[in-house]
């Protein structure tokens, strides 16, 4: 069962966009469990700049977080193409799963295989690990973090938080803009 979030920036959501919304990511409830209810975070926002609706949706999982997001002159179509690119995620993902099930020759197959809809088939590009790495999380403030990426050139940086000693990580968003992900315990 979706239990959903629906919210508005710049504009106010009609029953009639609900609905749609709710139609639209049902088709997500196909391939979750049923006796599970999964929280669906749907934010749409009006972009005043380009005359554009923005659709922002994250779905909760167990072990997994889907998100997507799309923007379009029509909120309706940037609800249709964000609910495919979730429906993609969901069915790579357990994909993936009967995969490496059936690789570690787990006898109770047939039964997770039947909860999986047949329709599932993804081409076989596998994600593939090419390299580990190992790194020391030194404690220090998401600024320095931020500092210390830009001088790696890299994307994403991970550390030790210091003002609350947890893991966290921040990374550069495709708006030029910093993102920090915190962890909470």
């Amino acid at each position: 069962m979706l239990d959903y979030q629906i919210r508005g920036l710049n504009f106010e959501i009609t029953e009639a966009i609900d609905a749609y919304v709710k139609k639209r990511l049902s088709r997500l409830e196909k391939y979750l469990e049923d006796d599970q209810t999964y929280v669906v975070r749907v934010k749409l926002s009006s972009q005043k700049s380009d005359r554009s609706f923005k659709a922002e949706v994250t779905v909760q999982l167990p072990d997994l977080v889907l998100r997507a997001e799309d923007a379009e002159e029509d909120l309706y179509a940037a609800i249709d193409f964000v609910a495919d690119k979730l429906e993609r995620q969901i069915k790579k993902y357990k994909t993936k799963i009967n995969r490496k099930l059936r690789k570690q020759g787990i006898a109770d197959l047939h039964e997770v295989e039947s909860d999986i809809p047949a329709d599932t088939a993804e081409s076989d590009d596998e994600l593939e690990i090419v390299r580990k790495k190992t790194v020391e999380l030194k404690p220090m403030d998401p600024e320095e973090a931020v500092l210390q990426m830009e001088l790696l050139g890299h994307d994403f940086y991970i550390f030790m938080n210091a003002e609350n000693d947890l893991p966290a990580a921040v990374y550069k968003r495709h708006d030029g803009k910093y993102a920090l992900l915190d962890t909470d315990n």
